[in-house]
């Protein structure tokens, strides 16, 4: 290390609960909140540091959770919360394979972090959940290919609880900054567009699915 070869000893990485990182953080979400679209902030376990007003209005018809709050950690927000595919149209496809792609590769990264750790427990208590990690997501990667898993500029629906948006879709921009970076954050825009698509289902129909269809149901 340089500072061992007589060099200067590099600075201590930033992390959000030092007091420079909480003064970046409080005058970023004053930039968010710039922003008319849904936006959030979020580490590399989708634990949710920051989200602006147009993020909280698109979840704010979202049940109580324990576990899965979309403000708490989103990716359990989408794997978990009974509400998920009632916000996030196209859920299985759009939303929740990428999202295990996603935690797959962050698992294989970060593979002693506790917090990761213990969503893939979660995981593995969900038959549902556990049979589209294990058996749905390689079909789904080899069908589609490893960049679909990536969500920048990736375009997925949404059903947004106001009526002049409704069912549409949104592209979603992934940006960090060097200070993000440092704490291991990037943040997510969900660039709501305004044509509007029919919607597939009602929330009822989405709430009572036993299974994902890209996993074929038990006999």
């Amino acid at each position: 290390m340089a500072y061992q070869a007589g060099g200067r000893r590099p600075a201590p990485r930033p992390a959000p609960g030092t007091p420079e990182a909480q003064a970046y953080l409080q005058d970023y979400a004053v930039l968010m909140e710039a922003v008319p679209f849904p936006s959030l902030v979020v580490d590399h376990r989708w634990d949710v540091l920051l989200t602006n007003t147009a993020f909280r209005t698109l979840f704010q018809d979202v049940e109580p959770h324990p576990t899965a709050l979309p403000s708490d950690n989103f990716l359990r927000f989408v794997l978990f919360h009974p509400d998920a595919a009632a916000v996030l149209g196209d859920h299985e496809s759009s939303w929740c394979l990428p999202m295990l792609a996603q935690f797959a590769a962050a698992a294989e990264r970060y593979g002693h972090d506790r917090g990761l750790q213990a969503i893939r427990r979660d995981i593995g208590q969900d038959p549902i959940m556990e049979a589209a990690y294990r058996h749905g997501l390689p079909h789904w990667l080899r069908a589609v290919g490893e960049r679909a898993a990536e969500p920048d500029g990736a375009v997925r629906p949404l059903l947004h609880p106001d009526p002049r948006w409704g069912a549409t879709d949104c592209r979603i921009v992934a940006e960090t900054t060097p200070t993000l970076a440092d704490m291991d954050c990037v943040r997510l825009t969900m660039v709501v567009r305004e044509t509007r698509r029919a919607p597939s289902g009602s929330r009822a129909a989405r709430r009572a699915a036993s299974h994902l269809r890209v996993v074929p149901a038990a006999d």
